[in-house]
């Protein structure tokens, strides 16, 4: 991805790692610990803005396909005997990436959100078991799932991977997010899949161009979020973000900054005024704020609300989709709406 010369928002907010990233306790290493993440690859933390890049170099030291693979990765070197057929994914992001290339993990980690995996992913998951969540993960769960591939991420779990190399060979990325594409050919390089993966991407951006091909002019897109007593719009740094860069969209000024987000206030809504408004709340059903704001006077003043140009979308596939399958269900929105 090229970088863009960083732009200071003057009307809204930018988000630092304080903000954004809240470091876990430890716990001693048995049955369940609680693993502390890389802050410098945090949001505002000096290694967030390279992360697509850095995760470009990352890949595997044979053809595709071919085993044993030595894969090079965020974290270390990890050698792969054969191909994987018992994954544990320790993210929302991981378990995307290995759906898509038709591999359905023995474990993962439940995520944040309505129901502690994205709803979009609900059907493709049954039966699959559970070895904590995020922020407290299972080790003894882990290894007795006897793994032959974890994945994970820097962000996400960079004080465990000691123990959990240990347990199976593990492969980590820098972070999800925006480097989400890149993210999904580290994966693919830990199956063996990377001509999949390669497929699965062309595929997304021929269906990009398609909706772009399909969008009137060239309307602006706002992107809301309502958290936990903060108020974000979202900036082309983010999963949701690059998928609209993908698509060739426009955004509001204060929106078209090399950062994850910036924060208004309920106040300040009208920042987050645009040709389009597409928002959520994080979490099952809409936020105290979300319904604040959406009730108010500001809200209904919105250029977007008056037209009919506010919408609300699912927070699951918009903001936690984080690999191929939630950005193609982006995209179908997208076409839906634009087109």
């Amino acid at each position: 991805m090229a970088k863009w010369t960083r732009l200071v928002a003057t009307a809204a907010t930018i988000l630092t790692a304080a903000t954004l990233f809240t470091a876990c306790g430890r716990e001693p290493a048995n049955t369940t610990t609680s693993g502390v993440g890389d802050q410098a690859v945090a949001t505002g933390g000096p290694l967030f803005s390279t992360a697509d890049e850095e995760t470009a170099k990352l890949k595997a030291d044979v053809g595709p396909g071919v085993f044993p693979r030595t894969v090079t990765h965020a974290v270390d070197k990890t050698r792969i005997e054969k191909k994987p057929t018992r994954v544990v994914v320790l993210d929302s992001g991981e378990l995307d990436d290995v759906l898509a290339l038709g591999v359905v993990p023995v474990g993962m980690a439940t995520t944040a959100g309505q129901t502690g995996v994205p709803s979009y992913l609900a059907d493709r998951v049954q039966g699959i078991t559970t070895v904590g969540d995020l922020n407290n993960l299972n080790l003894e769960k882990i290894a007795s799932l006897n793994p032959d591939l974890i994945l994970g991420s820097k962000l996400r779990a960079n004080d465990l991977y000691p123990q959990l190399s240990k347990i199976g060979p593990t492969v980590f990325s820098i972070r999800p997010g925006f480097p989400w594409k890149e993210n999904f050919r580290l994966v693919a390089a830990a199956l063996g899949a990377e001509n999949e993966a390669v497929g699965i991407l062309n595929d997304y951006q021929r269906k990009a161009d398609g909706v772009k091909a399909g969008v009137q002019g060239t309307p602006k897109i706002s992107l809301l979020r309502f958290l936990n007593g903060n108020i974000r719009l979202y900036g082309k740094l983010s999963f949701i973000g690059v998928i609209l860069s993908d698509v060739g969209l426009q955004r509001p000024a204060n929106q078209d900054i090399n950062e994850l987000a910036a924060q208004i206030s309920k106040e300040r809504i009208d920042e987050a005024d645009a040709d389009w408004v597409f928002y959520s709340s994080y979490g099952a059903g809409p936020s105290p704020d979300e319904q604040a704001v959406t009730s108010s006077g500001l809200w209904s003043g919105l250029n977007a609300v008056k037209t009919n140009h506010a919408i609300r979308v699912d927070d699951e596939v918009w903001f936690l989709g984080l690999g191929p399958i939630g950005a193609m269900k982006v995209l179908d929105d997208l076409q839906k709406y634009l087109g």
